[in-house]
């Protein structure tokens, strides 16, 4: 450590990156913004997106971004059980042949598996996803593992719900 960090009186569990930057946090919101403005285009509809949202949280153990997009989730039609299902959708029916392609390969994109692995994930979900949804769920991914990362090392808190 130097001595400059030593000296460092903040406490590094209430250090929040996106605003420690306010540009750069600005930048990943207009990624965001573009990233979800894609999906739409594509077709891709609010409850698939926030279930891309929820499964790239979940792998990343982000409890600030799955208690945001769950509620998300909830105010787009996505029932209870597809919520409940969602860590084990591989193993049940109640996705549609789209979504599951792109929860396959959201979750590559999250993972980063090997190459094989990484051209199998894409090789299925390009055989039912359009080109534009193609590109759209990665950026999803992409935006969704950066913002996950920010709020996972901004040790963000989530808001208790009194229930």
């Amino acid at each position: 450590m130097n001595s400059s960090s030593a000296t460092n009186a903040h406490d590094p569990l209430k250090f929040y990156l996106d605003k420690s930057h306010p540009e750069a946090w600005k930048a990943i919101g207009a990624l965001s913004v573009a990233s979800a403005k894609a999906a739409r285009q594509a077709g891709l509809d609010r409850e698939i997106v926030e279930l891309i949202c929820l499964r790239v949280s979940q792998i990343n153990g982000c409890a600030y971004c799955l208690n945001v997009h769950t509620q998300r989730a909830l105010r787009a039609g996505v029932s209870d059980q597809r919520l409940a299902l969602l860590p084990a959708w591989e193993d049940s029916d109640v996705y549609s042949e789209v979504e599951r392609a792109a929860l396959f390969l959201a979750e590559a994109v999250t993972r980063l598996p090997s190459s094989e692995d990484r051209d199998f994930a894409q090789q299925v979900s390009a055989g039912v996803l359009t080109d534009d949804q193609f590109g759209a769920v990665q950026w999803l991914a992409i935006t969704m593992n950066a913002t996950n990362r920010i709020s996972i090392m901004s040790h963000h808190p989530v808001p208790r719900a009194d229930w």
